[in-house]
């Protein structure tokens, strides 16, 4: 029994430290994200046209990757991916459309509305609950990226094509947090993550024919920006969201969001010098600060329930080997009741 009562502690321990890598895991991943963002505005390719190089050339990458490590990418994972995939390949295709008609502002910024459609779902369909005081603090940072938005709306680069372009892709991107969430139990992480992106290559490429963009074999540059695109935005990002998001609320994951628009922005200013007004400024590290208290909140509640729970385990366990303890007492007064008050046929003989 003390053996049990040693091992339920670490538990809740091992649950912590894995909300805690998911956190972290998550936080990296919208990091890249924003750079692969900007890569996406500097690739001289149609949006449509980027996003089919771009997810044939990374699934082909990942699916070699796990032929080499002895899991092939089943015709089980394809059918589990397919809605997944049909949500990453639209998003793709509204959003790098959409960055080509209007600031890279704008459409990261319309993108980080997500956590409002995905908290939602995350309450009705997960039962994830969200805490008044975490709710609270995301709204500020939900407010910090309106006036992020607000005061870029007539700075010369936005087009209502394209903020409706990035409202499409809001809707899908939503959608591809969803499917990931429920891919838990039904394949891994990586194997989520290639059916997606074959999918989304399959949507992608069509479109791209349909629409008239040039679907020519892409420049030395745009090959080699593709590369690095795929290696940040696609192997750090999706797989790495897509591992965390097994490990975390899925609210927490799409609160995560907010990140992208303030390092697009800032990445922006450096590669497109697009402007960052002072009030944007302020409004970034405001959405920066309240998510950083939503994360510490997140840890912390994780490491009280851990505590919790080992407190718990062991008080159950102190009460059944009380519970063990007074049955064998019994056991032994009853035995020894026996032995001393003789039977009937004891006293015959």
């Amino acid at each position: 029994m003390t053996t049990t009562a040693s091992s339920s502690p670490q538990l809740g321990v091992a649950d912590g430290r894995d909300l805690s890598w998911g956190l972290l895991g998550a936080g990296v991943a919208v990091c890249a994200w924003s750079a692969g963002t900007i890569l996406a505005k500097g690739i001289e390719m149609g949006g449509l046209a980027l996003g089919a190089y771009r997810f044939w050339m990374f699934s082909a990458l990942i699916v070699a990757w796990m032929a080499l490590r002895r899991t092939p990418l089943t015709w089980r994972v394809m059918k589990a991916s397919v809605w997944g995939g049909i949500a990453l390949g639209a998003d793709i295709a509204l959003f790098f459309s959409a960055v080509k008609l209007t600031s890279v502002v704008n459409a990261t910024i319309i993108g980080s509305l997500q956590p409002i459609l995905v908290g939602a779902v995350a309450a009705r369909f997960f039962g994830e609950k969200i805490r008044p005081r975490d709710a609270a603090w995301s709204v500020v940072a939900l407010a910090g990226v309106v006036v992020i938005i607000a005061a870029s709306a007539d700075n010369g680069a936005t087009d209502w094509r394209g903020d409706l372009l990035a409202v499409g892709a809001l809707l899908s991107w939503s959608g591809y947090f969803i499917t990931s969430k429920q891919s838990k139990g039904r394949m891994t992480s990586l194997e989520f993550t290639a059916g997606t992106s074959v999918w989304s290559g399959v949507i992608c490429t069509p479109l791209g024919f349909l629409f008239g963009q040039d679907m020519s074999f892409p420049s030395a540059k745009n090959i080699g920006l593709l590369l690095v695109m795929i290696a940040i935005s696609g192997i750090v990002g999706h797989v790495l969201m897509n591992w965390s998001l097994v490990r975390i609320p899925l609210w927490i994951g799409s609160t995560f969001t907010l990140l992208i628009p303030v390092f697009s922005a800032l990445l922006a200013w450096v590669f497109f010098d697009e402007e960052i007004l002072l009030v944007q400024g302020v409004a970034m590290a405001g959405v920066i600060g309240a998510l950083a208290v939503v994360v510490r909140g997140q840890s912390s509640a994780a490491k009280a329930a851990a505590v919790h729970k080992a407190v718990l385990d062991d008080g159950l366990v102190d009460r059944l080997d009380r519970s063990l303890a007074d049955a064998t007492s019994d056991d032994i007064d009853d035995g020894a009741g026996l032995a001393l008050d003789p039977s009937p046929t004891d006293t015959q003989r």
